[in-house]
C-alpha cells in the first residue's frame, strides 16, 4: 500500500524540530515495495503562524515555546483542528522531535500515526517503512536488522 510520511526537520537530514515549531514538513512517498523518496516540502501557511502568534498573546503559547510544551498549531486550546494537522491529512504518519498531547489527539482523529523521535531522517524512514510493511503484510515485526 503506497502512502506518505511527513517529517519535521530543519535540514532534511535529522528529525530535530518539534511539531509545534515546524514551519514546514518534508513529505516522503513510500511505494508498495517499501522504498521511499522525497516528494516535496510543504510550508505551513501564514494563517497557522498568525494563529500561533494570537495564542502567544492569549496564554503564553507560541511556536513551540516553553508555554506550549511542543503542542503548537494552536496548542489544542481552540475547538478547531490545527492548520499544521490539516496540511498533512494525506499522510499516513508524521515524525517530529516532539509532539504534544493535544496534537496527537488531533492526528489520531484524522487516522495519522505520530512518532516523536530524535534521529536521522533516513533511520526514521527505514524503521517506519519496515513497521508499516510488517503491519500491512501481517508479518511479525522486529527493529533488529
Amino acid at each position: 500500500m503506497a502512502y506518505k510520511i511527513a517529517i519535521a526537520s530543519s535540514n532534511g537530514i535529522n528529525v530535530d524540530i518539534h511539531f509545534g515549531a515546524a514551519q514546514s514538513f518534508f513529505i516522503y512517498a513510500v511505494k508498495d515495495d517499501g522504498t521511499f523518496s522525497e516528494q516535496e516540502k510543504r510550508d505551513v501557511p501564514e494563517t497557522a503562524e498568525s494563529s500561533n502568534a494570537a495564542n502567544s498573546s492569549n496564554g503564553g503559547c507560541g511556536k513551540g515555546g516553553a508555554g506550549c510544551h511542543g503542542n503548537g498549531g494552536g496548542c489544542g486550546q481552540g475547538a478547531g483542528i490545527s492548520p499544521k494537522v490539516e496540511l498533512i491529512t494525506d499522510c499516513r504518519c508524521v515524525v517530529a522531535a516532539k509532539i504534544g498531547f493535544n496534537v496527537i489527539k488531533q492526528l489520531e482523529r484524522k487516522a495519522i500515526a505520530s512518532f516523536d523521535v530524535e534521529t536521522t531522517v533516513q533511520e526514521a524512514l527505514e524503521k517506519i517503512t519496515k513497521y508499516f510493511y510488517s503491519i500491512d503484510n501481517h508479518k511479525s515485526f522486529s527493529l533488529k536488522k
